[in-house]
């Protein structure tokens, strides 16, 4: 379960943090009542950056992948009630 730290809390005890982050996962500093960093251990770390895809392999997986799209801009002039 994560926990939430002051930032010198979280300062003089990072052992503890660390530990923490290792045992029961992310845990959250905060800077004047503001969360500002996450603590989490490197192969929790490495499993997001794994899960990871390219966008374009995003899109070819999207269940919108097979939809002809008509993509061609409107090429009517500006409209009469906008000023420039």
């Amino acid at each position: 379960m994560s926990r939430i730290w002051q930032l010198h809390e979280a300062k003089n005890r990072l052992s503890e943090v660390v530990e923490e982050a290792l045992r029961n996962g992310p845990q959250i500093i905060t800077k004047r009542g503001t969360e500002v960093v996450v603590v989490l251990s490197y192969a929790e770390y490495r499993r997001m950056q794994l899960a990871h895809k390219k966008l374009s392999e995003f899109f070819q997986e999207s269940p919108l992948a097979g939809i002809d799209i008509d993509l061609q801009r409107d090429q009517s002039g500006l409209r009469d009630d906008i000023r420039i």
